[in-house]
């Protein structure tokens, strides 16, 4: 697992009437702290595009442990799961950051396809060995916090 911190705040929009995040935005939480990650190891999504690739999520199952409020910092982290042929899982990993507190896990699978045709396709060489390379440690923080 490489050392990629994600942080962001929950903004006053995400949330219900009692200032508690509304459960659908969690799944935003999963994909953004997915796509920044995928930013930072492989280059971006658009790096795959290039390649004739596009992923496409097959499966997305969240785990709630707490709940997160209007103005918490979230850490956001992510753990490479399982590679296939054609698709891989990851697991996303939110946790309240002054508290350590975990708010959520989400297990999510994303299948490769062609880019042009979404046919199923295996997964790029140049993936398999992104999720195996090391990275350095790297903290991105859309929180607005000196962390």
């Amino acid at each position: 697992m490489a050392d990629f911190n994600y942080y962001f705040r929950v903004r006053y929009g995400e949330c219900d009437a009692q200032s508690v995040v509304f459960n659908a935005r969690y799944a935003d939480y999963v994909d953004i702290t997915m796509t920044e990650y995928f930013r930072v190891f492989y280059g971006g999504f658009e790096n795959l595009i290039t390649q004739g690739y596009e992923t496409q999520v097959v499966n997305l199952n969240i785990s709630w442990k707490s709940s997160a409020r209007f103005d918490d910092v979230i850490h956001g982290t992510v753990e490479i799961k399982k590679i296939g042929n054609s698709s891989f899982t990851c697991q996303v990993h939110l946790t309240q950051q002054q508290s350590k507190k975990p708010i959520a896990s989400a297990d999510i699978t994303y299948v490769c396809v062609d880019s042009s045709s979404f046919e199923k396709k295996a997964v790029p060489q140049s993936l398999r060995e992104a999720f195996d390379a090391p990275i350095q440690p790297i903290t991105i923080n859309h929180a607005g916090d000196v962390l």
